[in-house]
This record gives C-alpha cells, structure tokens and sequence, in this order.
C-alpha cells in the first residue's frame, strides 16, 4: 500500500477545501459547513480547511483546486436531487441543488487532477453520482433495514453513536489501515448507493446489501464513505486513520504540485 508519509512538505498545513451546503435561516441566504468538519481536519489530519461556497453561477471551479491540495465532501441535511441519476423524487424531500452543481464539477476536476478526496455522507452519494453512479432517493423503500435512519427527537449524542457493523473489503485500504475485516460506524443517511459509478470499488458494506465505503480504483487517494468518521476522529481507530491519511495525502499532493 502506498504512504504519503515521506513527503518533502510533510510539517506544512495544506489548504483543504470544503464545499458548503446552501440553505436559509430565517430570510438570510447562507453558505455553510459544520464545526465537527474543522475540527477532524485541523486536529486530526493536521491541515487548514476553507470553505468553498455552493453557488450555482461561479465561473468554474478551477480557481478553487488551484488554490487547495485536496477536498473535503462533507455531509449535509439535504439529499442528491434525484434528476442528476435518473431518480424520482419523494415527497417532503429536501434538496440543494446549488451545492449538487458544485459539487460535481469538484469532483470531477480534483479526479482529473490527482488530488486527494475524503467525501463523506453525502460527499459519498455525490462521488458515486459524479463517477455515473445511482442511489435509491430512499433506501427504506427500497427494502434496506431501518437502523441507517437519523432521528432527529435524539441529542446529538445519541444521534452520532455507533449504529452497525460494516464488513470492510479484503483487498481494500480500510482494511489493510486498521487490520481487521471489520468496523462498527454511526450511518445516518436517507438515500444510498443503488448502482456503483465507474472507476469505483467498494470498500465496506452493511449486512443489508448497501456499500458503506468506496474508492476511486485509479486514485492516488479519493476514498467515500456513508457514515461520519469526523464526529469520532479522535477516539476511533478508522476515523483516525481516514482523516490522518487524508492529510498525509493532502501533503504530499502540495509537495508534488
């Protein structure tokens, strides 16, 4: 397996960007991401985030990559706009398609690039989407068990505790990183992988059929997965591993750039 370790610029702090959900309080437009996001990547991958606003009318996103060494997909409360797979939307679904618009051309561009992607939750459905594949808008629908589903009556504790168990793939990274074929994880997700883009292997997977983790098979470092490693990064052996490697990768990329 490859390290990133002995890059020349290991002891810098490469920018990392995030993309922002769009959404509205009250009657203020806003760009936002999630302090747990900022503190996994300062804390644990050892870099400096910055957000990248989801606006639909910017004049591409090759300024943006020119400026990181990597990308950050986080998760957010709304779901892939169905029409971007050929999906039909349910009701009371909430979307946010300035951020699908970003997004995808982000993903795209750092793919091309080489540069390293940590997508997680949502990132992760975006990744499959950008790479061709599909999702069931509603994996509960679709036959999947009931213990990925987020309530939002819980604390936040309770939300973001350990739901299930993945079975981690035994040619994979996720595998080889912690050395064992398995992991316990906090999903939260509505919609999930229904086909698997291109270019694309699996990682990890619930019980119930549904991939929890991919990979960009020809990426140095472009890594997805369904549950929220950034909530237990400083305590988990996995989410450690995926954040302080993201960082590594992040480094070695802007040592190489």
């Amino acid at each position: 397996m490859s390290s990133f370790a002995t890059s020349p610029r290991s002891a810098d702090r490469p920018l990392v960007g995030v993309v922002c959900d769009r959404f509205f309080v009250g009657d203020h437009d806003l760009h936002s991401a999630k302090e747990s996001y900022r503190r996994a990547l300062s804390q644990v991958a050892a870099v400096t985030p910055v957000l990248i606003p989801a606006a639909e009318d910017i004049e591409g996103v090759a300024p943006y990559l020119d400026a990181v060494s990597g990308l950050l997909l986080p998760g957010g409360a709304s779901n892939m706009a169905p029409g971007l797979y050929g999906g039909t939307e349910p009701a009371a679904f909430l979307v946010d398609p300035a951020r699908d618009s970003v997004a995808m051309s982000l993903i795209q561009g750092a793919i091309a690039r080489g540069m390293p992607i940590l997508a997680i939750c949502r990132g992760f459905q975006e990744m499959n989407v950008a790479l061709g594949g599909t999702l069931h808008p509603d994996i509960y629908d679709a036959g999947h068990a009931t213990d990925h589903r987020e309530d939002p009556t819980e604390s936040m504790v309770e939300r973001y505790r350990y739901k299930h168990i993945v079975t981690l793939a035994p040619d994979g990274l996720l595998r080889d990183w912690i050395r064992s074929g398995s992991a316990v994880v906090n999903s939260l997700h509505t919609q999930g992988i229904r086909t698997l883009g291109q270019g694309l292997s699996v990682e990890a997977s619930h019980g119930d059929g549904l991939v929890e983790a991919i990979r960009v098979k020809d990426a140095p470092f472009a890594i997805g997965v369904q549950w929220h490693p950034e909530v237990t990064a400083a305590v988990d052996p996995l989410s450690q591993a995926l954040f302080s490697r993201f960082g590594d990768a992040c480094r070695y990329y802007a040592g190489q750039a």
